[in-house]
């Protein structure tokens, strides 16, 4: 073989050594954030874009960067409304809630706008709103009522004080019923997994002693929201689901009923945590309650609920959720409350909070809502972390 051509040999060997090189660099470059305006999806949600808005791309970007590598765990969605739109709507791969598998991973899944995700305790924020529209319908008279007006069948109970249990009371997380909820994780000694051995959900509730005097000390209890649950049973003539997908539901443009679980031993709906929703049905909520209970035009839930919402109720402060990134909380009537800083700025705001990391954040003063779902689960959630580093953050003085 001649010099020439062992010369041009090596030049080809040298030029698919550089070849591969430099697409084994690309392949591990990691992909940055490259923005996409959200689908209309003609289901009433407006949409727009983050310059419309006033969000920087580039400090947004790198937070839906860290998702992806996995920097802030199971994120599984992120939708951002501000000023009238949907601007931001991202979606991951992810775990599907299972019981059966370890840190409750199932099937692994790329989480899509038409994918139902389990709301956990974001179902409490549906459950009270279709409260607050059974009120103004004249079903429940209202939140000062004993709940014993609205429970014929469990009239035993009304006795050693439990008497004075009220409807607002059950909201706030202040019936005063020993709960066992937050303290303990295996299954024989938590009140919630309990429940799923009960004969009758409401029984096993009201059947605990009264700890304190109703109203006066914060129990976390999603036994609470099962009571509310057959309570707007029995005044409505409904279950829960059918009354909330006439009434709360359909007038938001959710015409296809979500899946709402039912206990598989008393057969009562899990008014506490058995939603499953897709983060745009979520959102809908969000929007309502930033409108003041108004859905395209239609007041669906009353101002002063929402009102009441968005405030502690009594002594409802201070509250350290286990798991939560946020630090201490205000609870009101369903929905967690606390505030951000912008711009040397406090604002007030409030979010629908269930396990996993499952969100819908209402911040008024910034005319905007944002919705996560998560499978955090089993570790420490990191919404607020995200929230403020890469949403507030990212949001330019106007």
């Amino acid at each position: 073989m001649n010099t020439k051509m062992n010369f041009q040999i090596n030049i080809i060997i040298l030029i698919m050594a550089l070849l591969v090189l430099g697409l084994s660099a690309c392949s591990f470059e990691p992909m940055k954030y490259q923005y996409g305006q959200p689908e209309d999806l003609a289901d009433g949600i407006e949409v727009g874009t983050i310059d419309e808005v006033g969000i920087d791309v580039e400090v947004l970007g790198r937070g839906i960067d860290r998702i992806r590598d996995g920097k802030y765990k199971a994120i599984h969605s992120l939708l951002i409304y501000k000023d009238g739109k949907l601007v931001v709507e991202e979606y991951f791969h992810g775990h599907r809630f299972s019981w059966d598998h370890t840190g409750y991973q199932g099937q692994w899944v790329q989480w899509t706008a038409d994918r139902p995700h389990v709301n956990t305790s974001v179902t409490k924020s549906f459950t009270s709103a279709a409260v607050s529209i059974a009120i103004r319908e004249g079903y429940i008279n209202g939140v000062h009522d004993s709940i014993f007006e609205y429970l014929p069948d469990y009239q035993r109970f009304a006795v050693d004080g439990k008497e004075d249990i009220t409807i607002e009371h059950l909201l706030t997380m202040t019936s005063g019923l020993e709960f066992n909820e937050w303290n303990s994780k295996s299954g024989g000694k938590n009140s919630i997994i309990n429940i799923y051995d009960c004969l009758d959900a409401v029984v096993c509730v009201l059947e605990v002693p009264l700890v304190h005097k109703p109203g006066t000390n914060f129990t976390y209890s999603g036994g609470n929201f099962i009571v509310l649950g057959e309570i707007v049973k029995y005044a409505t003539g409904m279950e829960l689901d059918e009354f909330a997908g006439i009434h709360l539901f359909k007038p938001m443009g959710i015409d296809e009923l979500p899946q709402w679980v039912r206990y598989d031993t008393s057969g009562m709906l899990d008014a506490g945590g058995g939603l499953l929703q897709t983060p745009r049905e979520m959102l809908k909520l969000g929007i309502t309650y930033l409108n003041n209970g108004v859905w395209d035009g239609q007041q669906i839930i009353d101002p002063e609920w929402v009102a009441k919402s968005a405030v502690p109720y009594g002594d409802n402060t201070g509250i350290k959720i286990p798991g939560d990134d946020a630090g201490r909380k205000g609870y009101g009537y369903s929905w967690w409350t606390f505030s951000v800083k912008h711009n040397g700025e406090t604002y007030d705001a409030y979010n629908a909070g269930g396990w996993g990391g499952q969100r819908i954040i209402v911040i008024p003063g910034l005319d905007m809502v944002v919705v996560f779902t998560a499978g955090n689960y089993s570790s420490t959630v990191t919404n607020h972390t995200i929230l403020e580093k890469h949403i507030i953050a990212a949001l330019q003085s106007e």
